[in-house]
């Protein structure tokens, strides 16, 4: 204690930021526990088998279809956005000359990509999957709008991932030997693993919260659908409900329910994320 004392004495700076740090710690756990604490007192006690019924009535206003579309929605956009995301993130990291014009301008893509307002691939999405592939308002036109959507932010934390790995990792694989595309798929890929998962998570996060896209793409009609058929998220469901103000209470029951559905997914992807590291 009193070497740390010493220490603040000639550097003031260190307890000023330990101070800064502290406070914004708190701060942020802070504001997690109320508003998970405010979803919870405010929904918890709103929650009844109606709102689980298979089929969506004026009288039940049931969410069960409504989960199911995000599960679907979620499983679509990662099908989709994931693959894409990281093999243009190995392209950019392994393959890719440094300097090349070809990687700035794919990297000012995804950054110009990562700041547009979720609203405007909306209307994207509505433009082209809608009405100029005439996918009418469906579950597919909503999931490509979404995997585009997300498609920056795993192509970002992807090659952020594939760039923590020490170059002494494919040395060694190359003198061992192996082959470029083994080194990337047997080294460097499982080592990069968890970086990968986190984008995934955050990307999974997006979908399961995302509302204006989805009003524009997929619908706000809570019924069970095919592929190519309206259908609405928990989070659209919980729009559509407090929107309309005559269910408030159900829509505060739905918003506890999407809150345990994004940390059960975070969650399955964090497991999965460990068992591959010890794979």
């Amino acid at each position: 204690m009193e070497e740390k004392m010493k220490t603040y004495k000639k550097h003031p700076l260190s307890l000023v930021f330990k101070i800064i740090t502290v406070v914004a710690i708190t701060i942020t756990v802070a504001v997690f526990l109320l508003i998970v604490g405010y979803v919870l007192i405010k929904g918890v006690p709103h929650l009844s088998p109606k709102l689980f019924e298979w089929k969506y009535t004026s009288e039940n206003a049931s969410m069960m279809t409504s989960i199911i579309t995000t599960f679907e929605m979620v499983l679509i956009s990662l099908i989709i956005a994931a693959p894409l995301g990281i093999f243009c993130a190995i392209y950019l990291v392994e393959y890719a000359k440094r300097g090349n014009k070809a990687v700035k301008l794919i990297r000012l893509t995804t950054e110009t990509l990562s700041g547009i307002p979720s609203i405007i691939y909306g209307i994207f999405g509505n433009l082209f999957f809608v009405l100029a592939l005439k996918w009418d308002y469906s579950i597919m036109a909503g999931a490509w709008t979404l995997s585009i959507m997300v498609l920056p932010l795993i192509i970002r934390s992807t090659e952020e991932a594939l760039k923590s790995v020490d170059d002494s990792y494919r040395e060694g694989s190359f003198g061992l030997g192996a082959g470029k595309l083994r080194t990337i798929f047997v080294i460097v890929l499982p080592s990069a693993i968890s970086g990968i998962l986190s984008g995934v998570i955050l990307a999974i996060g997006r979908v399961v919260g995302e509302t204006a896209a989805l009003v524009f793409t997929s619908g706000t009609i809570a019924q069970l659908a095919g592929l190519f058929d309206s259908s609405s998220t928990l989070a659209v469901h919980m729009y559509t409900l407090s929107s309309e103000g005559l269910y408030m209470d159900e829509a505060a029951a739905t918003g506890v329910v999407l809150m345990v559905s994004v940390l059960l997914l975070n969650f399955l992807a964090s497991f999965i994320a460990k068992k591959f590291k010890k794979g």
